[in-house]
């Protein structure tokens, strides 16, 4: 099993990829939870786009492993792009966030490090995350002004906790947050702030294509009109998408639409 960027170039000649090549658990930290898997095209003559995926779980559970099918059918959909496929230490009482956050800042950076011996181009880059890795991709996309983010596609992702905190649909959320955090927004408000994607909202954020569920019992659909309204007035490309009838999560026909409209979107705003 290859572990090291060092490994890859044994197996790359940049930037033409001849065979498909799939590379577990490489390490982007020193912690066993920072750990990748990266999934490079076969058979492209030109540096790869990429797409980064970042699975949920409540910040406090959940792995990389949850996105096999996704995976699966993004190398059939979008067949020239890179996937990597991220864990990041869940909350404990020793990783209350920020950690998480952090964690994806160091994926990223580990990525554009070494984009050339991936061949991939650095500057067509997607996010993609569900629930509270939506969360973390959008937190990543608007947040920080580099690596910039071509595209950012947010499944049932929470976009403003202190919102959550103050008008809860479930008596369990303030409980959630307060372990997310380590505090309450009384005790300290820019935690909850600065972990809010809505917050960082400016004309320059990237293109995102949101979907939801209307049923949603988790994420209460009320947080993706907040960020739509939100782009809306920033004058950000954007697409709200509503299943009315959804939990949080969806499969069958639903699903096969969602990832006809991420397609889209990307051949919108990526020229995938």
């Amino acid at each position: 099993m290859l572990t090291t960027p060092s490994d890859l170039k044994n197996f790359i000649d940049f930037p033409h990829v001849l065979n498909a090549t799939t590379f577990l658990n490489i390490a982007y930290g020193t912690d066993t939870a920072q750990r990748m898997d990266i999934h490079l095209p076969g058979n492209h003559p030109h540096l790869s786009k990429a797409i980064i995926l970042i699975h949920g779980g409540a910040w406090n559970s959940g792995d990389k492993s949850n996105f096999a099918y996704y995976i699966d059918t993004f190398k059939k959909r979008l067949p020239g792009y890179a996937i990597f496929n991220i864990n990041y230490r869940l909350v404990s009482d020793k990783n209350i966030f920020p950690t998480q956050e952090n964690d994806v800042k160091s994926a990223m950076d580990f990525i554009i490090a070494n984009a050339e011996e991936y061949g991939i181009d650095k500057h067509e880059l997607v996010l993609l995350g569900a629930s509270a890795g939506a969360h973390l991709a959008l937190l990543q996309a608007y947040k920080y002004p580099y690596p910039k983010i071509k595209t950012v596609i947010d499944f049932f992702g929470p976009t403003d906790l202190l919102a959550m905190y103050q008008k809860p649909w479930h008596p369990m959320i303030p409980y959630l947050l307060q372990t997310l955090t380590g505090a309450t927004p009384a005790s300290d408000i820019s935690i909850y702030q600065q972990s809010s994607p809505a917050y960082f909202v400016t004309a320059q954020s990237a293109p995102t294509l949101i979907l939801q569920g209307g049923s949603d019992q988790v994420v209460n659909p009320l947080q993706s009109q907040l960020l739509a309204d939100k782009l809306e007035r920033a004058s950000v490309e954007n697409e709200l998408v509503i299943y009315p009838n959804e939990k949080h999560g969806w499969q069958g026909v639903n699903l096969s639409d969602s990832f006809d409209r991420i397609v889209n979107f990307l051949r919108l705003n990526v020229n995938a």
